[in-house]
């Protein structure tokens, strides 16, 4: 059945179960009055299925808010357009001649939401913290911190780390020293009561419903948006039903009917973008304890060939998808990062049955009476995960659960809450997991590579990687990302041959098993609220979840009232 007919099925009777649920989440309030019927609220649902856990700490993968509303960068990157960088917490920076010394400059008078101030000597401890606690370094932070005084300090590398620079300014949560250098563990205490610099403070909690509301000594001064409310629903079915009955503000996700949603939805506005990398990530490195037939390359490349595309991408993401490469630049905005030497500069959008069998008998699967392949007495029979109530995922891995059945290989979905998925893909607790590649700080392939391609980004079975969960390992791509972290952006042919190389060991090697190019739709009450992204001015990427891009739109708002 499509996606557009289970909406249908259940529609009538889901629209009054969530405004019931969201008029008793509103009673609840928040510490200084606020509620879900607040005319100046913001209502937000992320797309969580389930309850919230109050993590705050921004460096776990289970953090539920934090990254940008209370922990802010040094600077702001927008992914969605180029822009130069926007002072946050900093207000300069500038590399020495040889990219070995980055000085950075930051902001005075900025106090943390505690009223203690905020120094140099904080941004050095958040960076020496990523240093000694292996688990919370996703971006791989290799530089020393030198406090020169309150508002100057100098990251300095053992070599050229020009490719560092986004990542360390615009995606290093900064922390209070007075209160961090306390905690036992940062890698794993949940900062259940976060103390930032950021435009937004936690003053409300349950697991049903948190609340955001303006930092009134904000260094920018307090947002014109008093509050942000985050509910917790039961998946993307929910989130449609609440918005049809004016309930959220703001999600982003999947509704009925995509192609006419503002017209069915007066007062609300969609937008749609592409930049996240919709794959199957798969568990693929058995020296690192990963087990089952998707360990074998041959059949991630069989899985590969086997998807039809243009199914998934009708029945199950409405069209709003896009072809992918498999060298995993984006075909569009990395064009000029393509390497000629891809077998495929795009993904096959039908599917090839015959491709995908040759491929597996060339590595000796044969054909079992059951028409699924087996070698060695194991059967080719994989599981994936997904998570409950992500309908656009679910409909697309019973989707391919056909699709592959016709190439011999049985699939079976599985399904279970976000906190349960996310910690087994931590964890390397999956075979094949429904998942997307975020893009990096900037508009390069290479924080792509750098982030889920780079064996310092992983760890064995049983512990917790981040975020290169599929744990691969390959000493060619990693020799050509550290290349590249030391050559000048600006010499682009210097670079591109190391490009080539790891466009050519992972369409090969297949780690993540690439699906399509995921349409990003948000829709958002543009009556209730002004300031929002749009296709002419994408001051942010419009994503709910997208950190800390939705704290740049929260900034931008005003009530429409006032």
């Amino acid at each position: 059945m499509s996606l557009h007919a289970r909406w249908r099925r259940v529609r009538t009777a889901a629209i009054g179960a969530v405004t019931i649920g969201l008029l008793a989440v509103g009673c609840g309030g928040s510490s200084n009055g606020g509620s879900s019927t607040d005319s100046d609220t913001l209502i937000v649902y992320t797309g969580l299925a389930g309850d919230w856990p109050r993590v705050f700490n921004p460096y776990l993968p289970t953090v539920s808010e934090g990254p940008g509303t209370i922990f802010e960068p040094l600077f702001f990157y927008n992914i969605a357009r180029q822009d130069d960088p926007a002072p946050r917490l900093g207000t300069e920076y500038a590399w020495n001649e040889d990219g070995t010394e980055l000085s950075i400059t930051l902001r005075e008078g900025v106090e943390w939401s505690d009223g203690e101030p905020f120094t140099a000597d904080d941004v050095a401890f958040t960076l020496n913290m990523l240093l000694e606690h292996e688990a919370l370094n996703t971006q791989n932070f290799q530089g020393e911190p030198t406090v020169v005084d309150d508002t100057h300090l100098t990251v300095s590398f053992d070599e050229p780390a020009y490719m560092k620079a986004p990542d360390l300014l615009g995606k290093t949560w900064i922390v209070p020293e007075h209160i961090w250098s306390q905690i036992e563990d940062p890698a794993t205490d949940q900062i259940q009561e976060p103390i930032g610099t950021g435009p937004f403070a936690l003053t409300d909690f349950n697991p049903q419903a948190f609340t955001l509301s303006a930092n009134e000594t904000y260094w920018d001064g307090a947002p014109a948006l008093p509050e942000v409310r985050y509910v917790a629903l039961s998946g993307n079915q929910a989130g449609a039903d609440a918005l049809a009955a004016g309930e959220i503000d703001w999600q982003t996700g999947p509704v009925p009917d995509m192609e006419n949603f503002e017209q069915n939805h007066p007062g609300y506005k969609s937008i749609t973008v592409n930049a996240f990398q919709m794959v199957l990530d798969t568990c693929s490195n058995p020296d690192l304890g990963c087990t089952g037939p998707q360990t074998d390359p041959a059949v991630r490349q069989a899985i590969y060939y086997a998807m039809d595309r243009e199914q998934l991408n009708a029945l199950a993401f409405q069209n709003t998808a896009a072809e992918m490469s498999p060298g995993f630049a984006l075909p569009e905005r990395d064009a000029g990062y393509l390497s000629a030497d891809l077998e495929n500069q795009t993904v096959p959008m039908n599917a090839d049955v015959q491709q995908a069998q040759e491929i597996l008998e060339g590595a000796g699967w044969t054909m079992g009476g059951d028409g699924i392949y087996e070698k060695d007495g194991e059967k080719l029979s994989l599981t994936v995960r997904v998570v409950t109530g992500w309908t656009d995922y679910i409909t697309a891995v019973n989707t391919m659960s056909e699709q592959l059945k016709e190439a011999g290989i049985e699939l079976t979905p599985q399904p279970a809450s976000n906190n349960e998925t996310m910690d087994a893909r931590g964890r390397g607790d999956f075979q094949l997991q429904i998942d997307s590649l975020y893009p990096g700080p900037t508009p390069d392939p290479y924080y792509v590579y750098n982030n889920f391609f780079n064996s310092d980004n992983t760890v064995p079975v049983g512990e917790s990687a981040n975020p290169n969960f599929s744990r691969y390992s390959n000493p060619a791509v990693d020799e050509a990302i550290s290349e590249l972290n030391q050559i000048d952006p600006v010499d682009t042919e210097a670079r591109q041959q190391h490009y080539d190389t790891i466009q050519a060991e992972i369409e090969r090697d297949m780690p993540y098993i690439p699906i399509l190019l995921g349409g990003t739709t948000s829709q958002f009450n543009s009556e209730k609220f002004t300031g929002w992204p749009t296709d002419v001015n994408l001051h942010a990427y419009p994503a709910v979840w997208q950190r800390p891009d939705q704290a740049q739109i929260y900034r931008s708002l005003e009530p429409a009232g006032e």
